[in-house]
């Protein structure tokens, strides 16, 4: 790592700030939980354990690095340099929030409450971070690079996720589109399709695979694969059903034509506000990106 170091620290805001954004004092959001029978004191304390956690954070970095603090939704308009250590303070879903916008860099998740969030993605204590920092410096860290799937449109718009893609249809309505896998192809009617990674597999492609019986292998994190599935594929005239599901290894694509008039989307990691629009006609390819999410192990 040439230069000073720079730490980008990303956060999202807790229960509480929302609260006070919403409701604009303290008072206004207590009132507003009571009279559902909740209580602010819990989501206050929640609050204060992540400040708690966010100043230890700030008191790991070296003195003598430079540092910037992120917020999730200024993510789209920050500019992340090639050296940057993201460190991401937070639940397991903010990483794929971040991911998106990478290129290399290396990632640290830090898990600010290990009581309520899991770890599966911000697996370090806080307390681990100045060492951690330590071994970045050093290029000595040890590093799982995770798969990302990527979409591609015909007019060159791409999309990054770390979980999965979803085509499909804004609403509740049936989404219509071809489908095509190799020399497969077919023009399906359906609640849309998911493409997972490894990282993805552990969400809601492992819902959708133990539903099926786990007859599609889910990749491991790391392993440039991705698993796709059709969700309630609907048998007509003129849809089919035979291509619901299946993997796509290495170079593999999967090839959408939209077939829809309006409301058609494509949008990773559950985030509908950051889509690409599918209207009729649009081409669209997904597959294994060449990006991956370096995150520190």
């Amino acid at each position: 790592m040439s230069g000073t170091p720079r730490v980008v620290v990303v956060t999202r805001p807790t229960d509480y700030e929302a609260l006070l954004a919403r409701h604009g004092t303290r008072d206004q959001a207590r009132f507003f939980l009571s009279r559902r029978d909740q209580s602010i004191d819990e989501v206050e304390a929640r609050h204060r354990r992540f400040e708690a956690a966010l100043t230890r954070v700030s008191q790991a970095i070296p003195v003598r690095w430079r540092r910037t603090r992120l917020r999730r939704g200024e993510l789209s308009r920050f500019v992340f340099e090639p050296d940057d250590v993201v460190v991401v303070l937070g639940q397991d879903g903010l990483v794929p929030n971040v991911a998106k916008y990478l290129d290399g860099q290396l990632v640290v998740g830090l898990n600010p409450d290990p009581a309520l969030y899991d770890g599966l993605l911000v697996r370090h204590g806080v307390e681990a971070l100045a060492d951690l920092l330590a071994d970045a410096a050093a290029a000595r860290a040890p590093v799982e690079e995770r798969t990302m799937v990527e979409a591609r449109l015909d007019d060159g718009q791409r999309l990054l996720a770390l979980n999965e893609v979803f085509v499909g249809h804004r609403s509740h309505q049936s989404a219509r589109y071809r489908l095509r896998l190799g020399k497969n192809e077919e023009r399906q009617s359906s609640s849309g399709l998911i493409v997972a990674t490894g990282t993805g597999a552990t969400g809601w492609a492992r819902s959708v695979s133990r539903d099926r019986r786990g007859e599609v292998k889910l990749p491991a994190p790391v392993e440039p694969a991705l698993s796709f599935f059709v969700r309630e594929a609907f048998p007509s005239v003129a849809t089919g059903t035979s291509l619901t599901e299946g993997r796509l290894d290495g170079e593999a694509r999967l090839a959408l034509v939209s077939e829809m008039n309006e409301d058609g989307v494509v949008f990773g990691d559950g985030i509908e506000e950051d889509r690409l629009a599918f209207g009729w006609g649009v081409r669209a390819e997904v597959g294994v990106a060449r990006e991956v999410l370096r995150l520190v192990a």
